[in-house]
């Protein structure tokens, strides 16, 4: 039979396309025949770059016999959790609400009305400690739903009014209070409750890096001068730029790593962990001087460049874990195999990279660093200099020689919200830095964002672009990061015209996306009709919450353009979520990002004047963890702002509150005078 999945655009789906399961994607067609045939759902999530999503397959998917037994009991749709991030939301919490865990490949049980009433992550193929095959869950699942499918409605009846009970979930309307400083100080004693004070970062393996939580610490060292926090957020950057989830070759960071000490990494590389980590070490740089974080910048984004931006000016989505099967073949390296590419710098190269013999992982050896360069330079009796001149001439020559292997998948499909996020930290890169090739990126790929994604109504876009086509209604994330890479753009390029695209945008997202009951915003659109529930996306989880990141918009665009309401919004959004913000900060770190700052009071900065570039590039290099920038060569009317503020031959910055404004100066140094006596406590 031909299988519906072979004209799909997406690579995960792709994939899957010579599979014997006869999938279909999520679609009318499928949905149909479910009712028709009365048969339950298999829906299968997951995403180009998972490694246990493989596994699976081969094990499963590509087995004749479970594939007859899933095509005979059940209708089957494979979804791109990139895709379509909405029916992922609403069948993982299933999932989560039954088992009390989640993650991919996500294998849930429907009824024909769309309705959750079992599933799980991986399943083997044959039992294994406890754990049920696929095809005897396959087996159990259907005699279930054929004889006793009372008992199957009434679950899913169950689970699906807890989906929509757990929408509101840590919400409290009655309150219209921010945090205090006593809430702040209590915030930050809990994030740092949880770091690992040897080897950085947060938690116990599997170790994610965490971003929202370490700005949240470097933001708390800027206002109140916490040395734990700074300590605790450089040596997570640090261990971490140090450690194996590091391309030390090229470029650019693995999802996770699977040990504490950031070894193993699990190797994906997903566009979204790059930039979340280029804007924390675009801030650790602007807030610290590290060259170490500089350095790092200019290696993630050349992988970036090099490895994922499209012709068009475009990101693809990441890179998949695995080549020829394995997972992590196209990254490791035999001690043996240096040597023959290296010759005589093998020797320091191994000794400062750590490799051995016998590897430090599956006999193989990850790249990692456990000296700083300087420190491993005097103990070995080496000049730091020619010492890292060896390093880079060694790394360049086994780059290359890496380029012969077989290259894991790049899922190519551009995502707006993750190129949005992207846009952001080349906006964040650029002001950290001054390098001006960053600024021409984000400027370009805004171009073809606004082009390629646009509906062609004024305000609708939409989610995913492949080959030359959109489709799928963008959802709440992508509008919140789109608003919010247009505003960071407008800041580093002084073009007021991204202020009034944001206009139409934030526009757009109150009337389709808005609960005005309780102030936050759905994840889908109202014009959306194949979801069982909207949801309202809450936690800083792997991405920022579209939620987090609209409070954030509203703020800021509410000062730019003296909106009150959206201002007001944005508090609201804050006070109704402060005491979980403040408990479970690690789960909340955008939230409690905006709530330190919205606390502490939020510098509005206007720069009027000719020759404005230079003057722009020093004062944007200032860290501040929360601001409103705006900048004009001549004098204007249109934003409130820069309202009444005269022009002159040179910039003239002015720091402001309430859009009440000191006495402007045109020296850098004496603006960060002002800046330091505004934070004074």
């Amino acid at each position: 039979m031909p299988n519906k999945l072979i004209n799909e655009t997406s690579p995960y789906l792709l994939q899957h396309a010579h599979n014997p399961v006869d999938w279909y994607p999520w679609g009318e067609e499928a949905l149909q025949k479910a009712q028709k045939e009365n048969k339950p759902i298999l829906v299968s999530i997951g995403y180009a770059a998972c490694h246990w999503c493989h596994v699976m397959e081969k094990e499963s998917f590509e087995d004749e016999e479970t594939a007859a037994l899933m095509n005979e009991k059940f209708v089957n749709i494979k979804i791109d959790r990139e895709e379509r991030p909405d029916l992922d939301h609403i069948y993982m919490d299933a999932v989560q609400a039954i088992n009390g865990n989640g993650g991919w490949p996500l294998n849930v049980f429907l009824t024909p009305a769309r309705k959750p009433f079992y599933g799980g992550t991986y399943y083997p193929p044959v039992p294994v400690h406890n754990r049920a095959s696929w095809k005897d869950v396959l087996k159990s699942i259907s005699h279930v739903f054929e004889n006793k499918r009372d008992e199957v409605e009434q679950q899913a009846d169950n689970l699906t009014y807890h989906l929509e009970a757990a929408n509101n979930f840590g919400i409290n309307t009655e309150t219209e209070s921010l945090l205090t400083k006593e809430d702040i100080g209590e915030m930050i004693a809990n994030a740092l409750a949880t770091a690992d004070t040897v080897h950085g970062g947060f938690g116990r393996a599997p170790k994610f890096p965490q971003t929202f939580t370490i700005r949240l610490l470097l933001n708390s060292y800027f206002f109140s001068g916490n040395e734990k926090a700074l300590k605790q957020a450089c040596l997570s950057l640090d261990k971490m730029i140090a450690g194996g989830i590091n391309d030390h070759l090229g470029g650019g960071f693995a999802r996770y790593s699977t040990d504490e000490i950031w070894l193993a990494p699990h190797f994906e590389k997903m566009l979204y962990d790059n930039a979340l980590i280029v804007m924390s070490l675009a801030e650790g740089y602007q807030l610290t001087g590290n060259k170490n974080y500089h350095d790092a910048i200019e290696a993630t984004l050349d992988f970036t460049e090099r490895e994922l931006l499209s012709p068009e000016g475009g990101f693809y989505s990441a890179l998949d874990a695995d080549s020829e099967g394995v997972e992590g073949k196209f990254y490791v390296w035999s001690k043996s195999e240096i040597e023959s590419v290296l010759g005589e710098d093998a020797y320091v190269f191994n000794r400062f990279y750590n490799v051995s013999e016998n590897g430090n992982w599956e006999n193989r050896n990850i790249l990692h660093i456990t000296l700083p360069l300087e420190e491993f330079a005097r103990s070995n009796n080496l000049d730091a200099a020619q010492l890292e001149e060896t390093l880079r001439r060694s790394k360049e020559k086994l780059l290359l020689h890496r380029t012969k292997r077989v290259r894991p998948l790049t899922d190519d499909k551009i995502l707006l919200g993750w190129n949005a996020m992207m846009n952001t930290a080349y906006s964040k890169a650029f002001a950290a830095t001054g390098i001006e090739k960053y600024r021409l990126i984000a400027v370009r790929n805004m171009e073809f964002l606004l082009e390629k994604f646009s509906d062609g109504s004024e305000g609708g876009f939409f989610h995913t672009y492949k080959n030359g086509s959109a489709k799928y209604p963008a959802f709440l994330d992508d509008y919140s990061q789109l608003i919010h890479a247009l505003v960071h753009l407008q800041e580093i390029t002084t073009d007021a015209s991204y202020l009034e695209k944001v206009k139409t945008l934030i526009k757009w997202c109150f009337e389709h996306f808005s609960d005005d009951e309780t102030g936050y915003f759905y994840f889908t659109n109202d014009l959306q009709d194949d979801v069982i529930i909207r949801k309202k996306e809450l936690y800083d989880g792997a991405v920022p919450s579209g939620n987090s990141l609209m409070a954030w918009n509203l703020y800021y665009c509410g000062v730019i353009f003296d909106h009150a309401a959206w201002r007001e919004r944005a508090v609201k959004m804050c006070s109704g979520l402060k005491d979980v913000v403040k408990k479970y900060p690690g789960s909340f770190g955008v939230w409690a990002m905006l709530m330190q700052s919205l606390s502490k009071g939020v510098p509005e900065i206007a720069v009027i004047g000719g020759n404005l570039d230079t003057f722009l590039r020093d004062l944007l290099r200032i860290f501040i963890p929360f601001r409103i920038v705006q900048s004009s060569p001549t004098e204007t009317k249109d934003f409130p702002l820069l309202a009444g503020k005269k022009s002159s031959s040179t910039p003239i910055v002015y720091l402001c509150k309430d859009y009440s404004c000191q006495t402007p100066v045109n020296e850098v140094s004496e603006f960060k005078k002002m800046l330091a006596g505004m934070f004074k406590e």
